[in-house]
């Protein structure tokens, strides 16, 4: 594909709010005639700083108006689980309450019913912790916001660290009964 007609679509996209990508999102706009000329675009684009691969198969529009919003690195999330259910938890939703003393600045904890795993990307650095709760247990638990991700409440977060076995040393159990 030629990089004109890339810059285009993808600032089409960019303008609705789309400027994180799968693989297979980035073959559905390119229309390549093959897996191997996309792969080639692809690596074409990353190298030229169109796109920004952050992790295998995630992709990021580089000249995007959004990229450095902080829901950047929910974007990414939500595309490396795409098909679960993710939410933000741990550490992350407890700083964001302020009961915890430690604020994970380039780090975000999540739980989701996906696979387990840690990412590091350009925008930091995000764990996905497995739970085997129901969708409509993790539901009555959640808040929505205007992110790309709902937040644990609070004492979901708090269940969701003991239930991980995390260290709850830092949570001010004070401020968690506050409300």
């Amino acid at each position: 594909m030629r990089q004109e007609l890339a810059i285009s679509r993808l600032n089409d996209l960019d303008s609705k709010g789309h400027y994180v990508f799968l693989h297979r999102d980035l073959a559905k706009i390119f229309h390549e005639d093959s897996i191997r000329s996309l792969n080639d675009s692809l690596a074409r684009f990353a190298k030229t700083g169109l796109l920004e691969r952050v992790a295998r198969g995630v992709y990021v529009y580089g000249f995007s108006r959004n990229k450095h919003s902080s829901k950047t690195i929910e974007y990414i999330a939500t595309a490396l689980r795409r098909g679960a259910y993710n939410y933000i938890s741990l550490e992350s939703a407890l700083s964001s309450y302020g009961v915890i003393s430690q604020i994970p600045v380039d780090r975000l904890t999540l739980m989701t019913t996906g696979v387990k795993g840690i990412y590091k990307t350009n925008y930091g650095v995000i764990e996905f912790t497995h739970t085997k709760r129901t969708i409509k247990n993790i539901l009555n638990q959640v808040i929505a916001t205007d992110s790309p991700l709902r937040v644990a409440s609070k004492m979901a977060a708090l269940r969701d660290l003991k239930r991980v076995g995390r260290n709850i040393h830092l949570v001010d159990m004070e401020a968690m009964a506050d409300d």
